[in-house]
């Protein structure tokens, strides 16, 4: 039987070039979080968590009623055994928003997607109110995140700073979608890192577009920074590769982008997840 050669392709796989000259490739995203079963405190007595188990016991009430509604789950007046409990059985998953309108807000994703820790936070960053919520993304996020912002973008330029080239029609692009996007609809997403654009060209976009309250990290593979822009619906969504160089930036127009957000599906896990994690601890 003759052999067959396949064609091999990739990286390293073409001849090098007669100038010696050898091609650089962006190092993407090498780490992927992936779930673990938390571990415990073996000083915390499962005798002592009630209060927790009550918890728990509601969340589990609430994860297996999606999409139903669901009611915040007050954590305020735990005790101390039963906060820490709480605090390392949930952990941290991959998405933390801050939220600095109005009130100081932290909100982290736990190690169960979907299942949102809340904490409002007083002048002196000490935490005022303590609570759970299931869902996509926690409301209180979908609702703050535009609060005072800009209806439309401002148009209204005499004169175009200098270097500042392809933004303006972008600026259009975006009023338009704004003024057609209505709350969960599909997404509109601009591609920056495909388009020619200046160093003046993205400032001057961030200048028009504004800043908003709202910025959210999303570790799940690389880096995601998210941030509200003073515009409603308008985001600015950038990826990072392992060594924080950006791959991809881009705007897009929506209420809350996906990459920030948990599915259906992760809720149903984190369903299972839970009841797994009660048959051990409690």
């Amino acid at each position: 039987m003759n052999s067959i050669s396949l064609p091999i392709f990739g990286q390293g796989s073409q001849p090098a070039e007669q100038d010696g000259v050898e091609l650089e490739y962006l190092q993407m995203p090498q780490e992927m979080t992936t779930y673990a079963m938390p571990q415990i405190s073996t000083d915390l007595k499962s005798h002592d968590l009630a209060q927790a188990k009550i918890i728990l016991l509601k969340l589990q009430q609430y994860l297996a009623a999606f999409p139903s509604v669901s009611v915040a789950i007050e954590l305020t007046r735990l005790d101390a055994n039963n906060r820490r409990f709480i605090d390392e059985l949930l952990g941290e998953g991959e998405v933390s928003v801050i939220c600095s309108g109005g009130q100081n807000i932290r909100i982290q994703e736990s190690v169960l997607a979907g299942v949102w820790r809340l904490q409002t936070l007083n002048d002196r960053s000490q935490i005022v109110n303590d609570a759970l919520e299931v869902g996509i993304i926690p409301q209180q996020l979908s609702q703050s995140a535009f609060n005072g912002a800009a209806a439309q973008i401002d148009t209204y330029w005499t004169v175009v700073p200098k270097d500042v080239m392809n933004s303006p029609p972008l600026l259009t692009e975006l009023n338009a979608k704004i003024a057609e996007y209505r709350p969960g609809g599909e997404a509109h997403t601009i591609n920056l890192s495909l388009l020619p654009q200046t160093e003046q060209d993205l400032a001057f976009l961030a200048q028009r577009l504004g800043r908003g309250s709202v910025t959210i990290l999303s570790r799940g593979y690389g880096n995601c920074r998210i941030t509200a822009t003073g515009t409603q619906y308008v985001w600015w969504v950038q990826y990072f590769n392992s060594e924080d160089t950006l791959i991809l930036n881009t705007l897009e127009v929506s209420d809350v982008p996906s990459v920030a957000c948990a599915s259906p599906e992760d809720i149903a896990d984190s369903r299972e997840r839970l009841q797994e994690i009660l048959k051990v601890y409690l």
